[in-house]
């Protein structure tokens, strides 16, 4: 007759492993976040640059309704203002 034991130390090791996976993807999912965050901000600001540049040469609407909605500005003047303290 053969007696085995049991032991304890793989559930130890799994539940471990489970933690580390966890922490692994918790830390994964705030790095995309952050790289899409940042990702938004560089392209606002691009567009930002653009629209400034298409309104220098043309004047349109269009310009100044994409620029009022991206910097949040609404008085022609102000986004005037604004384009030129961007290009400085």
């Amino acid at each position: 007759m053969k007696l085995e034991l049991k032991t304890e130390n793989n559930n130890y090791s799994k539940s471990i492993l489970n933690i580390f996976r966890t922490f692994f993807n918790l830390a994964l999912l705030v790095i995309f976040c952050d790289v899409a965050l940042k990702l938004d901000v560089i392209s606002r600001h691009h567009q930002i640059e653009y629209n400034c540049s298409l309104l220098s040469v043309e004047k349109s609407k269009s310009n100044f309704k994409e620029l009022s909605r991206l910097s949040k500005l609404k008085s022609k003047q102000k986004i005037w203002e604004f384009c030129k303290e961007f290009f400085k």
